[in-house]
């Protein structure tokens, strides 16, 4: 019997392209998603952005605010609002680390991507602190002369 092919539409992933422009990424987590019925399925047709989504810690729980979730147009009355605040699900010591790290080092809380695990919806969160403009050209260079090197290579090949 031949093995079954993975059906790449059902295994979305959202990314925030902003984020590792306009951070220098520290620590990265995985967390789960609390999440309804109507949500799941709009993320799975890959109707959802991250790209303004970051997350705070408030009396020992984590929140995401900004990710917008389409309203799913099969859900009828029961919609969800697309930019409500989630729930985040993780162990108590992440969440301690998340904590220490944001009050002493003074770094925020970003979503780098948003994809399915199985059949579970995770987010990656990663501490994050900003690049200053200088920073941002300092990358530009960087990928500039890496895109440069590759060009010789091929042509001298």
């Amino acid at each position: 019997m031949a093995a079954q092919s993975k059906d790449t539409s059902r295994y979305t992933e959202m990314r925030n392209s902003k984020a590792l422009r306009d951070y220098f990424i520290h620590d990265k987590f995985e967390a789960g998603v609390k999440l309804s019925g109507s949500e799941v399925k709009s993320i799975r047709a890959g109707k959802a952005q991250i790209t303004d989504a970051f997350a705070r810690v408030e009396k020992d729980e984590v929140w995401l605010y900004g990710a917008y979730i389409e309203e799913y147009s099969y859900a009828g009355l029961s919609q969800h609002a697309p930019r409500r605040p989630r729930k985040l699900l993780l162990h108590a010591s992440e969440i301690r680390k998340l904590t220490s790290e944001v009050e002493t080092a003074g770094r925020t809380i970003v979503a780098l991507r948003m994809y399915f695990k199985e059949a579970l919806v995770k987010v990656e969160i990663a501490t994050a602190s900003g690049k200053k403009q200088f920073d941002k050209r300092e990358d530009l260079k960087k990928r500039e002369q890496n895109l440069e090197a590759r060009r010789a290579l091929r042509s001298s090949r």
